[in-house]
Protein backbone atom coordinates (compact mmCIF):
# COMPACT_ATOMS: atom_id res chain seq x y z
CA UNK A 1 0.00 0.00 0.00
CA UNK A 2 0.66 3.49 -0.73
CA UNK A 3 0.99 5.87 1.91
CA UNK A 4 -1.15 8.42 2.78
CA UNK A 5 -0.54 11.81 0.63
CA UNK A 6 -0.89 14.88 2.85
CA UNK A 7 -4.31 17.24 2.04
CA UNK A 8 -3.58 20.66 1.24
CA UNK A 9 -4.93 22.92 3.73
CA UNK A 10 -7.01 24.86 1.35
CA UNK A 11 -9.15 21.42 0.90
CA UNK A 12 -9.47 21.04 4.53
CA UNK A 13 -10.55 24.66 4.97
CA UNK A 14 -13.23 24.67 2.57
CA UNK A 15 -14.64 20.94 3.66
CA UNK A 16 -14.84 21.86 6.98
CA UNK A 17 -16.39 25.40 6.04
CA UNK A 18 -19.10 23.40 3.67
CA UNK A 19 -19.87 21.24 6.82
CA UNK A 20 -20.48 24.11 8.76
CA UNK A 21 -22.43 26.24 6.41
CA UNK A 22 -24.17 22.77 5.96
CA UNK A 23 -25.05 22.46 9.64
CA UNK A 24 -26.13 26.05 9.88
CA UNK A 25 -28.19 25.89 6.62
CA UNK A 26 -29.56 22.59 8.54
CA UNK A 27 -30.41 24.32 12.00
CA UNK A 28 -32.38 27.61 10.09
CA UNK A 29 -34.39 25.27 7.47
CA UNK A 30 -35.09 23.10 10.68
CA UNK A 31 -36.53 26.35 12.91
CA UNK A 32 -38.75 27.38 9.32
CA UNK A 33 -40.22 24.25 9.41
CA UNK A 34 -41.59 23.60 12.73
CA UNK A 35 -44.23 25.52 13.47
CA UNK A 36 -45.62 24.91 10.19
CA UNK A 37 -45.46 21.32 10.74
CA UNK A 38 -47.29 21.91 14.54
CA UNK A 39 -49.81 23.32 13.12
CA UNK A 40 -50.57 21.05 10.38
CA UNK A 41 -51.03 18.51 13.48
CA UNK A 42 -52.96 20.86 15.15
CA UNK A 43 -55.09 21.02 12.21
CA UNK A 44 -55.34 17.02 11.78
CA UNK A 45 -56.04 16.73 15.29
CA UNK A 46 -59.13 18.80 14.79
CA UNK A 47 -60.29 17.22 11.81
CA UNK A 48 -59.77 14.08 13.59
CA UNK A 49 -62.19 14.76 16.05
CA UNK A 50 -64.50 15.85 13.92
CA UNK A 51 -64.34 12.63 11.68
CA UNK A 52 -65.06 10.47 14.92
CA UNK A 53 -67.68 12.60 16.00
CA UNK A 54 -69.50 12.12 12.72
CA UNK A 55 -68.85 8.32 12.35
CA UNK A 56 -69.56 8.20 16.23
CA UNK A 57 -73.61 9.89 15.34
CA UNK A 58 -73.65 7.40 12.24
CA UNK A 59 -73.00 4.57 13.95
CA UNK A 60 -75.34 5.42 16.71
CA UNK A 61 -78.15 6.05 13.47
CA UNK A 62 -77.13 3.33 11.88
CA UNK A 63 -77.83 1.00 14.95
CA UNK A 64 -81.08 2.88 16.05
CA UNK A 65 -82.66 2.20 12.32
CA UNK A 66 -81.61 -1.48 12.18
CA UNK A 67 -84.75 -3.38 12.40
CA UNK A 68 -85.44 -4.89 15.45
CA UNK A 69 -88.12 -7.10 18.05
CA UNK A 70 -89.19 -4.49 19.50
CA UNK A 71 -90.12 -2.46 16.58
Amino acid sequence: MAPPVAVSPLIKTARYSALIAGIIYGKKRYDHLKPIAAEERRIEEEEKKVREEKERIAKQLAEASEDTILK
